[in-house]
């Protein structure tokens, strides 16, 4: 069920008329003037029409404490879109690690035309770290699809793709950076919100796809499918250079600036999600008071739009960030492996992709990752890419993802 707030502001109002006024002559740009340049002309376009009043569809409050999973609390149909697709910006309810509700923002895209028979497969994107404050969420970004790796080969397959923001981003809410239930949560429950929209022709098939944050998020979200949402037919599990092992990740990352980065967005959220039930887990229990100092700063910054200015307070912190080794001083390294993935195993396929030049994923942790998984009975591909980075192996992967997804599910 779908339901639209009746609290719109004048901001709100003024978007939709806009939307409204606009529409025709955007429809006849894409009519008349052939060719791709002109195609992502009048996206541009479009995304910049949805721009006035949209702090708005985030900050009007919603319901949150009643209702299931899945259900769309709010929407509006986008614009500035990829070609021949339909799409909408969400608002979602979801639960935490600790089944207590939430309300979680994305964005769902469908292509257009007839799905097949029992709806079309739904792939549910979990996106690599962005930050951790609300205003860097993915679907409030000038562009909501551009950093979805691989959307437009999902779509000429067929699939309706969903991309959540994870708890925090977006809609207000409490943080879940590297919190893996909760954004497994998040991104099952995506998965139900798309097959809520009449239109998207959302089916029962699931393919789950993450890079990074959002490779943790997705295998999390593999491990608690069979509990949490059993009537989702997860078919396949696939992830780039995932944060698996995060005891391996900040043993190897914690004395960079990229260790200080995630670290100061990873910790300011653990303290906050478990400092109030597990003794020593504040803040200050494990950075020093100058990274105390520093986090909040940190944390109001988004990783890709503000790298120059976290590198500017991150870099005095290296080799002054932590108190002690939190790989191996409790309940650092309990809350670590507990936000590991890999605990249980799961019925679908999984396709892992390594670049062989990750410096901050490191290529022998992925394989030390695959052999686990494969020891419990999941069936397992691991992908390296000789050339790729962190930054670059979810496309680099691309055509192999695309050939595995054909060999092993036939979606």
């Amino acid at each position: 069920m779908t339901s639209e707030s009746p609290r719109r502001g004048p901001a709100s109002r003024h978007r939709h008329a806009l939307t409204h006024r606009w529409a025709p002559f955007f429809a006849a740009v894409l009519a008349l003037v052939g060719g791709g340049v002109a195609v992502l002309e009048a996206r541009i376009v479009g995304d910049l029409l949805e721009r006035p009043g949209l702090e708005e569809f985030y900050l009007d409050p919603v319901p949150e404490s009643s209702g299931d999973p899945g259900e769309i609390m709010r929407q509006e149909e986008l614009i500035g879109l990829p070609f021949d697709t339909r799409a909408w910006r969400i608002l979602y309810r979801s639960t935490d690690l600790n089944g207590e509700p939430l309300i979680v923002s994305g964005i769902v895209v469908a292509p257009l035309g007839p799905p097949p028979a029992g709806g079309r497969t739904v792939l549910s994107w979990g996106h690599p770290t962005t930050g951790s404050a609300r205003d860097c969420a993915p679907s409030m970004a000038a562009d909501p699809f551009l950093d979805i790796e691989g959307l437009r080969l999902m779509l000429d397959r067929g699939f309706v793709v969903v991309a959540t923001d994870y708890a925090g981003m977006g809609y207000p809410g409490p943080d879940s950076y590297l919190v893996g239930a909760t954004e497994g949560n998040n991104v099952l429950d995506a998965v139900r919100a798309a097959q809520s929209i009449p239109a998207g022709d959302a089916g029962a098939s699931v393919v789950l796809w993450g890079h990074s944050q959002g490779g943790q998020a997705v295998l999390f979200a593999a491990e608690r499918a069979a509990d949490y949402a059993p009537e989702l037919d997860v078919r396949a599990v696939a992830v780039a250079a995932p944060a698996a092992d995060l005891t391996a990740l900040l043993d190897a990352d914690i004395d960079d600036i990229s260790g200080v980065t995630i670290g100061s967005y990873a910790f300011t959220a653990y303290a906050g999600v478990y400092g109030d039930s597990v003794a020593g887990a504040q803040l200050s229990d494990i950075l020093t008071p100058a990274a105390v100092a520093a986090a909040p700063e940190m944390n109001d910054l988004c990783l890709l739009t503000h790298t120059k200015e976290l590198h500017a307070i991150g870099q005095p912190l290296v080799g002054n960030f932590v108190l002690s080794d939190p790989t191996t001083t409790p309940p650092w390294d309990d809350l670590l492996a507990q936000n590991s993935a890999g605990s249980v195993a799961f019925d679908a396929p999984l396709y892992i992709a390594q670049g062989l030049k990750d410096t901050l994923i490191h290529p022998q942790d992925t394989r030390d990752f695959a052999k686990h998984e494969a020891s419990l009975g999941i069936d397992v591909t691991l992908a390296e890419v000789p050339n790729a980075t962190h930054a670059t192996i979810a496309y680099f992967t691309l055509p192999g993802l695309m050939a595995w997804l054909d060999a092993h599910v036939g979606l």
